[in-house]
């Protein structure tokens, strides 16, 4: 009996010394480090809750700026980049093959090249300067006198991070959606029009979507930890961390600042915690809402 079980786990062994190894540890090390003051100098020094008293209670840019970014960014990408990931996918479905194909790889690309695009395309085309496409449209068009300076502007720089996010948001959950759509078995359609379905509304919400709720599933988690992850984007823009007045300052920003700027790890290490529960909370609603229910 011993033998036969240790079959599979022998199969099993490089995922999970993987999976400890990248996941486990460096979840389990965050946690430790975040009950202590640690500069990544001198020996980390306990300080029991310290951290996530200052972090709720002292820091204002984090209450003030941070959270509610974050918490914006997410709650707007998340949804429509999901809802744009299931009616792409749908409609790509019902193309032919190779014109599907094609079209799939474009709008997937983005999800691949974004640290390049960020630069190639988008920088360049909210450049603050004349040259800028934006910038120079609207001055040849007269609707400005002077360039807007989108990438360093709180009232813009916001906005901007939607948009390019949304850009980019077609990832694996779109092509798991596509999957799941294509590998639906085209007879329950035939049955539910011969049962009375009338019309492509009703094929979607009776027989499309319930065929394919793991994908949606997937889909809606890689979508909810995509956003929340998301931090490099404001930076890229704007060129700076902090970003402009914290305009486009999301958690992974802070954590950046206080880990990697300040060298306050443990203070880093806590907020990085947070994000850590506030990503596993959405994800465990989510599930409730889109898992299977045995």
């Amino acid at each position: 009996m011993i033998r036969k079980m240790n079959g599979p786990w022998w199969f099993l062994t490089p995922y999970v010394v993987l999976f400890a190894t990248f996941i486990v540890i460096p979840v389990l090390l965050a946690i430790g480090l975040s009950f202590t003051y640690f500069n990544t100098i001198e020996t980390p020094e306990f300080v029991g809750l310290r951290n996530y008293i200052e972090l709720l209670t002292r820091d204002e840019v984090f209450m003030q700026h941070v959270l509610p970014n974050t918490i914006r960014f997410a709650f707007i990408v998340g949804p429509i980049g999901y809802g744009m990931s299931f009616v792409l996918a749908w409609m790509l479905a019902q193309i032919p093959h190779r014109p599907r194909t094609l079209l799939a790889i474009v709008l997937y690309s983005p999800s691949m090249t974004a640290g390049i695009a960020m630069a190639v395309v988008w920088t360049v085309l909210f450049s603050g300067n004349a040259t800028g496409y934006l910038n120079a449209w609207l001055l040849n068009v007269g609707l400005v006198q002077e360039p807007i300076q989108f990438l360093t502007s709180p009232q813009y720089l916001m906005s901007i991070m939607i948009v390019v996010s949304l850009w980019g948001s077609m990832g694996v959950g779109f092509l798991a959606m596509l999957a799941g759509i294509m590998n639906i078995d085209q007879t329950l359609y035939e049955a539910a029009y011969m049962d009375g379905l009338k019309n492509r509304w009703q094929e979607i919400f009776y027989i499309t979507i319930p065929s394919m709720k793991p994908q949606m599933l997937f889909g809606a988690v890689m979508s909810v930890v995509g956003t929340f992850q998301v931090g490099a984007i404001g930076v890229q823009l704007s060129g700076a961390n902090p970003t402009p007045q914290y305009a486009g300052q999301l958690m992974v920003n802070h954590i950046e600042d206080f880990g990697f700027i300040r060298f306050l790890m443990g203070y880093a290490s806590a907020v990085s915690v947070v994000l850590l529960i506030m990503i596993y909370s959405i994800s465990k609603v989510t599930f409730s809402l889109l898992g299977e229910r045995d």
